[in-house]
């Protein structure tokens, strides 16, 4: 039996690891983290993504998780209502997609394999040679595979590619999240604020819960490389760009100050000459992350996962299953990627011009018809059964 270790218990790792137990490989999960993490902002699973899930028999459950957005609200920068718009006349999208929570799916992917795949949790890689595999708890073994599902941030794609920096594409955008009280007694809905390069966002999950999830985005020309690790720097850099700022900000400075769930990090992309190296491939954020402005790093971490274990089952050569995995998924990926640039004008208009014709597009988006080919749709999901 193929033994295949898996780095990244998030939403491709486990994914992967179901389809390749189920085509019969020997699977191992290592996550950095000591457990699952719960709850977290709501993603989209929508086009051909939806067909992976299906596959899996996640659908009925995650219905029953959808968070129901019934309305997102653009607010001028004094807080007053510019508009406000159903999220499907938003995304143009259809009603079959799906937004949860990320701890949502995780949890539902988790409880797929719990019982069939061994799950190494609060280690990580620290070298791969050849078949061999030194852990950072000091531990070795040996594996005939390895899968790198460890995000934006890959600890396996340096050990095989090299530095992130020769990959990351940097869009321009920093960004803060947090959780914060509820202080406008929002109910299944979200709502954002802009002026010219600085965007704020409050995400209500459910019925007027007690606390929404809150955010903080903003244009620097280069990555704020010193703030990476430092949540000190981070609370810093980001009150110095918020500070005097009209409607919600100044509770949403508060609230960040005194967050204990702070995540901070750049809008960027994964863009990678190949996807694996010898006994190593790459999937979900860690190959070819798109950022969150397309909406579409969770399902092509889902269709990634789906196809690149489906490549392994079909081939008995892992060579020809990495380049067939990679053939099958390059034009989906690069259509996907290619949707940062809508997202940055609709989330992040970054000057006084683009603000306005944003805000124009708004007013008028229900009379801009739907792509009759949206890019979450580009791929027909193989059969590998």
């Amino acid at each position: 039996m193929t033994s295949v270790l898996v780095s990244g218990a998030s939403i491709a790792g486990p994914t992967v690891a179901y389809w390749l137990r189920r085509y019969g490989f020997d699977v191992t999960i290592v996550e950095k983290a000591d457990a699952l993490r719960g709850g977290g902002y709501p993603i989209d699973i929508r086009g051909t993504a939806l067909g992976v899930v299906d596959r899996m028999g996640l659908l009925p459950g995650l219905r029953d998780a959808h968070v129901d957005t019934r309305r997102i609200s653009f607010l001028n920068p004094d807080g007053s209502l510019l508009t406000s718009l159903n999220p499907v006349t938003l995304t143009k999208s259809e009603n079959a997609d799906l937004e949860i929570r990320r701890g949502d799916l995780t949890t539902m992917l988790y409880d797929t394999i719990r019982d069939d795949v061994e799950i190494l949790f609060t280690d990580s890689i620290a070298a791969i040679d050849d078949r061999e595999v030194r852990f950072e708890s000091g531990a070795r073994r040996t594996f005939d595979l390895v899968i790198g599902a460890d995000g934006l941030h890959s600890r396996t794609r340096g050990l095989i590619l090299g530095p992130e920096e020769q990959y990351h594409r940097y869009i321009g955008y920093s960004f803060a999240g947090f959780g914060m009280p509820n202080r406008l007694g929002l109910s299944h809905e979200g709502v954002m604020w802009n002026v010219p390069g600085r965007a704020a966002a409050l995400f209500a999950v459910g019925d007027t819960p007690a606390s929404v999830h809150a955010f903080l985005n903003f244009s620097l020309p280069e990555p704020p490389l010193d703030a990476h690790r430092d949540p000190a720097a981070q609370r810093r850099l980001i009150e110095s760009v918020f500070t005097d700022q009209e409607w919600e900000i100044p509770a949403m400075l508060d609230a960040m100050r005194a967050s204990d769930d702070l995540f901070f990090d750049v809008v960027s992309q994964i863009h990678l000459p190949r996807w694996s190296q010898g006994r190593v491939a790459l999937v979900g954020d860690a190959a070819y992350a798109p950022s969150f402005l397309t909406g579409q790093g969770s399902s092509l971490a889902l269709v990634g996962a789906y196809v690149l274990a489906g490549e392994l089952a079909a081939h008995t050569d892992h060579t020809a299953a990495f380049t067939a995995y990679e053939k099958s998924m390059r034009d989906f990926v690069e259509v996907n990627q290619a949707q940062v640039t809508a997202g940055e004008a609709t989330m992040f208009p970054s000057t006084a011009a683009t603000l306005e014709r944003r805000n124009t597009m708004l007013r008028q988006l229900s009379e801009i018809p739907a792509d009759a080919n949206p890019a979450h749709s580009a791929m027909t999901l193989p059969d590998y059964s």
